[in-house]
């Protein structure tokens, strides 16, 4: 009688540098397809810029104050929340990483299209940057790729006014912390960087409501293809 073929078996997801080494492969390749991603959703940007589009009402920002600092730092406020708690979950778990990575990849793919579907004004023209008017697209393009013009120069405030539907600010940091749920340490601190972040959006009048609802409904129906709902192996993590 013949024995039956073991499954394959699965690499576990090591903690540190031995499992960094384990998966360096599959971490490039996805923040190599992360990076397409960006720069596909930045170009339908960019083409969004080019076309008129009317500044809608919006029953919050309304009635939240606009502060100007919080504007002048909002990208920054970003990093600091996304940053380390990214580079937490890459030393934690590489290979689940590498999934979140793909995964962010593919709501970019989504934004871009969304961009590309929706033609949504400036929430607050009072407040909203100069755009692209009479600079070449190319050069706005390119300078919006670059981690130095978004961080330090503030190139995003500068060249986009129409990056509306959705919220990226949004669906980052929310998809961050469903990959982090599983870790009962990090959730608090995920949370809490989430939710600075959407309230500096909606302080820098930088999204209507409606992108920020939409973020948390790609965002989470790209978790939920992809690890299913309950996550997959969702056993929490100490």
């Amino acid at each position: 009688m013949t024995t039956p073929a073991p499954p394959p078996s699965t690499s576990p997801d090591r903690p540190g540098l031995a499992g960094l080494r384990a998966a360096w492969r599959a971490v490039v390749a996805a923040l190599l397809f992360r990076g397409a991603c960006y720069a596909a959703m930045i170009a339908a940007a960019v083409w969004n810029e080019l076309r008129p589009a009317p500044t809608l009402p919006d029953l919050i920002l309304s009635r939240v104050p606009y502060v100007p600092w919080v504007a002048r730092t909002n990208y920054l406020l970003w990093l600091a929340a996304y940053l380390p708690l990214s580079l937490g979950l890459l030393w934690r778990a590489p290979r689940l990483f590498a999934r979140y990575t793909v995964t962010a990849g593919l709501v970019s793919l989504a934004r871009g299209g969304t961009l590309l579907l929706t033609g949504l004004g400036t929430p607050d023209p009072a407040t909203a940057g100069p755009g692209i008017t009479g600079r070449p697209p190319l050069d706005a393009f390119l300078a919006l790729l670059s981690p130095w013009q978004v961080f330090a120069k503030d190139a995003m405030a500068a060249y986009l006014t129409k990056d509306l539907f959705f919220s990226g600010h949004t669906a980052t940091t929310f998809l961050l912390a469903l990959y982090l749920w599983r870790f009962p340490r990090v959730r608090p601190l995920a949370v809490l960087g989430h939710l600075l972040v959407v309230a500096s959006v909606f302080l820098s009048h930088l999204h209507y409501s409606i992108d920020v609802a939409g973020a948390y409904a790609f965002a989470f129906a790209a978790f939920a293809l992809r690890e299913g709902w309950p996550p997959r192996g969702g056993a929490t993590i100490g």
